[in-house]
């Protein structure tokens, strides 16, 4: 299963990709998408999308793993990213990607096992899954990175996503 993380934002958006094969993960590429500060924010929105879609087609992900918003203090910034959020959501929705969201404690148990490990400490684990030489940067990498390991670790295999649906459809007779 290859799987792209996202950490959604609009000044920076973290992504990684991480292929899972028999119970191990490959990072198969990663970085971040970036706009400038005085660049208009229409713009920077079909920046964020058009990079999106770029890394979509350039590594055909099967689903698509991102954090799930929450407000904090300063809605203004909470607006923005969640516009920003939604053109990603847009750019997978354009290519059929399935898309799953998870929130940091989600992340954090998944990759630590531990729900309220600290950012060092999520990084550090996402680096030693991946057989990294050193933790990603900017910090939005690796958190994306933790994004689509933690949905590799949640969803489970294929055949196994597929027996459930297929558990879910049978009738009995009675």
């Amino acid at each position: 299963m290859r799987v792209l993380g996202i950490d959604p934002g609009y000044a920076i958006v973290g992504y990684g990709v991480v292929e899972y094969q028999h119970g191990r993960y490959i990072a198969v590429d990663y970085g971040a998408i970036t706009t400038d500060a005085d660049m208009p924010y229409p713009q920077r929105l079909q920046h964020i999308y058009n990079e999106m879609v770029s890394i979509i087609i350039k590594h055909d992900p099967d689903e698509m793993a991102i954090e799930r918003l929450y407000f904090q203090n300063n809605q203004k910034t909470a607006i923005d990213v969640a516009q920003a959020r939604g053109v990603i959501l847009l750019a997978a929705q354009m290519n059929n990607l399935s898309i799953s969201e998870y929130t940091p404690l989600q992340v954090k148990s998944a990759v630590t096992g531990f729900g309220q490990a600290k950012k060092p400490q999520v990084m550090e684990m996402t680096r030693r899954l991946l057989k990294l030489e050193k933790v990603p940067k900017p910090d939005d990498t690796a958190d994306a990175l933790a994004m689509a390991i933690c949905h590799a670790q949640c969803s489970g295999t294929k055949l196994r996503n597929m027996l459930n649906r297929k558990s879910t459809n049978i009738k009995f007779n009675r």
